[in-house]
């Protein structure tokens, strides 16, 4: 009996890595079985937390972001400018959504908060962060549309594409991984062999998102002249290396497990 149950436990163990599984699996459909729990849980519907370091942080830094970027559009005569004011607004609030998105998923270590959080990372990440990323992508092409104004000759404007560009395929591909239990990749364990080159793509895709948000806020002649110098410091500078380091500090590299 004690060889069984340990069989079921490696077993249980090594595909335990993975959102994907717990929502094949059932976790998400009621009435199916789900994975036998270990015998030192079994009976128990007691759930640990899942927070780690950095978690409270990143999100507080986040929101300061959020909001400060909002406070400077809104005390510089909005009326005024267009379409550019949705740019600022949209791409924080965005942010904002990758962040918690991130925060919520990796890593969860239980087959309940594996699936809670993966359809919280599905509602940041497909549902809220992605639309509003390209709102406010739109914004802003249609502010430069607007003055005959040339695309693309700054930094900001060539990171800005160039992630808005990943972000758009990132998501389509988390989603053919978890869409349909994973039909386009086979089903079964397949997609989650796809899974975490999609985590891998994201830890990259991520500083490059808020190296976007750096180059505009933090050498942004327009932030300048509507902000004090240690605002814009803390708030486009100081404040995405914090956000980055809270959310790095939930990698697993173990977890992917390429090698």
């Amino acid at each position: 009996m004690t060889s069984t149950t340990n069989e079921i436990r490696n077993r249980t163990d090594s595909l335990d890595e993975n959102p994907i599984f717990e929502e094949q699996q059932g976790l998400l459909q009621p009435g199916l079985p789900t994975a036998i729990p270990p015998p030192a849980t079994m009976g128990s519907d007691a759930i640990k937390p899942e927070g780690r370091k950095g978690d409270g942080a990143a999100n507080i830094i986040v929101w300061v972001f959020v909001v400060t970027s909002w406070a400077i559009v809104f005390s510089s005569d909005p009326g005024s400018l267009g379409w550019f004011k949705y740019h600022p607004l949209l791409q924080t609030l965005a942010i904002a959504c990758f962040t918690y998105g991130i925060l919520t998923l990796q890593p969860t270590s239980q087959p309940k908060t594996k699936a809670a959080g993966l359809q919280r990372h599905k509602i940041a990440m497909i549902g809220l962060g992605v639309p509003l990323i390209l709102a406010g992508t739109a914004a802003i092409i249609l502010q430069k549309n607007s003055h005959l104004s040339p695309h693309f000759t700054s930094w900001h404007g060539t990171f800005g594409i160039i992630t808005v560009a990943w972000i758009v395929i990132q998501a389509l591909f988390g989603g053919t991984t978890v869409w349909f239990e994973g039909a386009l990749w086979g089903g079964g364990m397949r997609p989650k062999l796809m899974w975490k080159y999609h985590r891998l793509s994201g830890y990259i895709l991520f500083p490059l998102l808020l190296t976007t948000a750096h180059l505009g806020g933090g050498w942004s002649m327009w932030v300048s002249i509507n902000s004090p110098w240690v605002v814009q410091l803390l708030a486009y500078t100081v404040a995405p290396i914090f956000i980055l380091t809270g959310v790095y500090l939930r990698i697993r590299p173990s977890k992917m497990k390429f090698f």
